[in-house]
């Protein structure tokens, strides 16, 4: 049996390597995906676009000005003349955000008495304006407060004085690729482990050597493993191909223990392995099994947690999420790289993704030797 299943092995390593589109899919694009997403998937708010409306023309106004592109999320893009050019730049979206200083900014800085500035921000995009006016707001109190004086937004009444310390943990510069990274790596390990045994066990059957592997002596359990150890592999290598990107590249930490994230990657293939065979079962040719490959992988991303979080869902498609793999391995993987977490921590995510996989690869290979059959 071995014996069957290694040259079955070989045989598939063989014809993997001998496939330039399937050598692109392994060693091209896992690479190209992670440096498009990592560099591209941000929510981070940089150089906003704003215009500075200053009418009280003083060394303060200035200094605020200046304060404000010394950040890094403000560019000072347009002066305008009058308060109606700001409604016109804004409507023609050249600008994200308006701040307006009013006349007396400096007076009233100096006398310690309220004044105000004015931040107005495009609230289209909804998560990027409220970090454009968390921002602005950080950034124009703490230059009132390091003058000694406070500095106030739209008239506000004078707040009980507070000494606020706040402290990010596990990503401390809150840098977002550090949290989209690892989730990257999880997808590109489901899009490639997806497309290479789907695409593989259907060409198999489109060309007609399907028929050839059923009348040796190979039994449909040999076949089925010679089917996904290969890929299995392949799968671990991307794994650690694109680990090294991210954490050498991107600068990524990895806290946790490899060996841990090995396991965890292993349990996390059972399940993807098993919706690739499923895939191919229900696939006649290699375009099928590639549209219905897209069909499970976006929903699959969609809802798992990577881009939106699952608690803003609805009830009804968060039971839904469980039944993805990709969830728990989000959950894993970040915990690993960013948190530094162990299988006392990842455990209960880990025996969810093994029962789910357990069924997943069970049910697919029975349907897959129905078919053999």
């Amino acid at each position: 049996m071995f014996e069957r299943i290694k040259e079955m092995v070989i045989k598939e390593f063989s014809q993997v390597f001998r496939d330039r589109r399937m050598k692109a899919i392994i060693f091209v694009t896992p690479i190209m995906q992670l440096l498009v997403f990592g560099y591209a998937v941000t929510t981070d708010v940089k150089n906003i676009a704003t215009a500075y409306y200053d009418l009280d023309r003083s060394f303060e106004s200035r200094e605020l000005a200046r304060r404000l592109e010394a950040s890094g999320y403000f560019t000072i893009t347009s002066t305008p003349a009058a308060a109606t050019e700001i409604r016109e730049l804004l409507d023609r979206g050249t600008v994200l955000a308006a701040i307006q200083v009013n006349r007396g900014f400096a007076r009233d800085l100096s006398r310690g008495i309220p004044t105000s500035v004015q931040v107005i921000v495009d609230g289209t995009d909804s998560n990027t304006a409220t970090v454009a006016m968390d921002y602005a707001s950080r950034v124009i109190a703490g230059y009132g407060k390091e003058r000694g004086k406070e500095v106030f937004l739209h008239g506000a009444v004078k707040p009980a004085r507070v000494d606020l310390r706040t402290r990010a943990w596990y990503n401390p510069d809150l840098r977002s690729r550090n949290y989209n990274v690892p989730g990257v790596i999880a997808i590109i390990i489901m899009l490639t482990c997806l497309l290479l045994t789907a695409m593989a066990v259907v060409r198999e059957r489109e060309i007609g050597t399907m028929e050839q592997l059923m009348v040796t002596p190979l039994r449909p359990v040999e076949l089925i493993l010679g089917k996904t150890i290969p890929f299995a592999i392949i799968s671990f290598f991307d794994m650690f191909l694109v680990t090294l990107v991210g954490v050498f590249w991107f600068d990524i930490p990895i806290k946790g223990a490899i060996p841990l994230l090995v396991l965890s990657t292993a349990i996390y293939l059972l399940s993807v392995l098993g919706v690739g065979l499923f895939i191919s079962t229900i696939s006649r040719t290699q375009q099928q099994a590639l549209m219905a490959t897209f069909l499970f992988y976006i929903p699959a991303v969609l809802l798992s947690g990577f881009m939106f979080p699952i608690e803003n869902m609805p009830t009804v498609i968060q039971y839904g999420t469980y039944l993805n793999p990709l969830r728990y391995f989000l959950v894993i993987i970040r915990g690993i790289f960013l948190k530094g977490n162990g299988f006392s921590i990842l455990w209960p995510q880990m025996a969810l993704l093994l029962a789910l996989g357990i069924v997943v690869i069970t049910t697919s290979s029975l349907r897959f030797r129905k078919r053999l059959g």
